[in-house]
């Protein structure tokens, strides 16, 4: 039974970098592994030193990698011409065109967006699905969505019959798809959840509100990465002490504030991209975490 690994936290704390080196990880130690992004400003293509499509590709020189890139505007775009396509023939264009516009909000977005990711987390083929999501708000509503628009999808079939995106009656098949999704993220020997966070209180706090939004959701299976910790090498040297100095105390509060595992991952000298460096955090990720 396939398996989920899921990074989130706020922009910029290394999410990509550490979703990309488990994958790899994983796929080393012969584990079949599809790492996605969801996140549209995820720089996938540059760690991995290759193009990266809506399609999954192998990895050339790692057996057993794909990687893939879900991109929400060409989602939304899909997602609108599969569902206007069956009522071209039967409505004059003006109707069309206003079905259309309606399909345009937020409402309709998430769901093309969420559509793509379910359809990755029923793909049977891989041992372990890696997810480098969108920044943490973001996803999170994502999350959130199946059990929101299944409530949403109940009630339009009560009134109107009438949803952000059609005919409620249309969507009550794909409503059993959403609650298998929802059951697999609740499942905590299929799913784990992973914080990437800095030493520092932004970053901190913002990763402590998803954790708590989590637990609501029953999503337990939780850890946290502290990412670009001064290497204890490098502490004596007067910059680095510094920062050191200011890391120390914030780091001893996430071990009092998050209840779940906690790892570490050094600050490296270099750039995180290409195979070689991906192989090296894979293996200190090994020591960070358990999966």
């Amino acid at each position: 039974m396939t398996k989920f690994v899921f990074f989130s936290g706020k922009g910029g704390v290394g999410k990509t970098s550490l979703s990309s080196a488990t994958a790899l990880m994983l796929a080393k130690r012969g584990e079949t592994t599809l790492l996605v992004t969801t996140d549209p400003a995820s720089n996938l293509g540059d760690v991995f030193e290759q193009s990266v499509g809506s399609e999954a590709s192998e990895v050339p020189g790692v057996p057993r990698l794909w990687i893939q890139e879900i991109n929400p505007q060409a989602s939304l775009q899909a997602y609108k011409d599969r569902a206007i396509a069956p009522l071209v023939d039967l409505f004059p264009p003006d109707v069309i065109r206003s079905v259309e516009e309606k399909m345009s909000g937020p409402c309709t977005e998430e769901i093309a967006t969420f559509d793509q990711f379910i359809a990755r987390m029923n793909e049977p083929q891989y041992d372990w699905v890696v997810f480098d999501t969108a920044p943490t708000g973001h996803t999170l509503r994502l999350l959130e969505l199946p059990g929101s628009w299944s409530l949403h999808i109940e009630e339009s079939a009560k009134g109107s019959g009438q949803t952000c995106i059609g005919s409620a009656d249309s969507l009550m098949a794909s409503k059993a798809e959403y609650d298998r999704a929802v059951s697999a993220l609740q499942n905590p020997t299929r799913t784990t959840f992973i914080f990437v966070t800095q030493p520092a209180s932004l970053s901190m706090d913002e990763m402590m509100r998803s954790s708590e939004e989590l637990q609501k959701l029953s999503i337990l299976n939780q850890a946290v990465i502290v990412n670009g910790v001064i290497p204890e090498d490098e502490r004596t040297h007067p910059y680095s002490m510094r920062r050191w100095n200011k890391q120390q105390p914030l780091i001893a509060e996430i071990a009092h504030r998050f209840q779940g595992a906690i790892g570490h991952m050094p600050l490296y000298p270099n750039e995180v991209k290409g195979i070689a460096m991906l192989q090296k955090v894979g293996e200190d990720l090994q020591d960070a975490i358990s999966l």
